[in-house]
């Protein structure tokens, strides 16, 4: 099983990552929500979603850390913005793989 793990390339593992953070509604609405509007505050975010605060940190937090979107702290909010370079790759991975 171990001799496989040299059989999966940089690409794969990339388009996992990203089809796993993707994998959950609420994620999928909060890039489509940063691909309308740019930039959206963490507040503003959860006054239009029917969640917890620490969920949605949860949430946020996940999609910061497969790199599709990117925080800034200005006290006391964060804003968070579409990381248009991942977004361009990941939309390019999940494409080349969900055409062939």
């Amino acid at each position: 099983m171990s001799e496989n793990k040299q059989h999966i390339s940089e690409s794969q593992k990339k388009l996992a990552l990203y089809a796993k953070v993707l994998g959950h509604p609420v994620r999928v609405y909060i890039i489509e929500l940063l691909k309308r509007q740019t930039c959206c505050y963490s507040g503003d975010l959860a006054q239009e979603l029917p969640i917890a605060k620490s969920t949605l940190s949860q949430h946020l937090k996940e999609l910061k850390k497969a790199g599709l979107i990117q925080g800034e702290i200005k006290p006391p909010r964060i804003k968070y913005c579409l990381n248009i370079e991942k977004w361009e790759e990941a939309r390019a991975l999940l494409g080349d793989f969900l055409n062939t």
